[in-house]
């Protein structure tokens, strides 16, 4: 399992091509998120984050680390998001199934989903059983845990890396452009559960210094925003439980 490290800014005009001038393109993607959790929020409320991309499982938990170790390493920390990462299946039905259950009360919920009706924003686009978007038959499990779909959108991705083995190793900037009309940079590392992120950080702030990033508040990401415009509801109970 390892942790993302992660700081998002905003994108100026001509940061791409400084980008190509001081770093490596390593492609450009296009890819589909949906994002799931129960009608309740188990999830979400607990800053946990269910994602199909590509039809790829990801889930994406709160690290126990908070901040840094003082001075510039705390200032750093706080414009950067840390989360455990798990792509195995099996691992990630386990911990959502345990979110779920507590969440519940230890209480089996029965519903009836044949008629059930799964809405994926607050655009009146409802999507039913049969749907594009309704799990399979392999994905049972979302319908046994009332997994619903709350956020779909596409995203146009440019990486860039760079090369060699000093300090910027390892770092990752990629420049996301949403459908729903919302562009954002992000400064990544991978860290290894259990190791130090301090190193990590550092090579987050010595990219941001090189990129030009002034500025000591966080900038929203895709899913901010993206719950802001078209679930309004959602965005305001993650807001008072200071989850975003």
């Amino acid at each position: 399992m390892s942790v993302e490290v992660e700081r998002k800014f905003v994108c100026e005009p001509g940061i791409q091509k400084q980008l190509e001038e001081m770093a490596v393109c390593i492609g450009q993607k296009q890819f589909k998120d949906q994002y799931f959790d129960t009608p309740d929020f188990h999830l979400t409320l607990r800053d946990i984050w269910l994602r199909c991309r590509q039809g790829s499982w990801e889930l994406k938990c709160p690290t126990d680390t908070k901040g840094g170790d003082g001075g510039r390493d705390s200032q750093t920390a706080e414009l950067c998001s840390r989360y455990k990462e798990i792509s195995n299946l099996p691992q990630i039905q386990l911990k959502v199934r345990e979110v779920v259950k507590a969440g519940n009360g230890d209480q089996k919920t029965e519903r009836s989903h044949a008629d059930q009706t799964y809405p994926v924003d607050n655009q009146d686009r409802p999507i039913t059983k049969g749907a594009e978007s309704f799990p399979t038959n392999k994905d049972s499990w979302l319908v046994e845990l009332s997994l619903v779909c709350f956020a779909e959108f596409t995203t146009q991705r440019c990486s860039f890396t760079f090369e060699g083995a000093g300090e910027e190793s390892g770092v990752r900037v990629d420049l996301d452009q949403a459908d729903f009309g919302y562009c954002v940079g992000e400064i990544e590392v991978i860290v290894p559960e259990g190791e130090e992120i301090h190193t990590a950080l550092m090579k987050i702030e010595k990219t941001a210094l090189r990129l030009g990033l002034s500025g000591n508040q966080r900038v929203q990401g895709k899913m901010d925003v993206y719950l802001q415009r078209h679930c309004p509801e959602h965005y305001k109970k993650l807001l008072s439980a200071h989850i975003l």
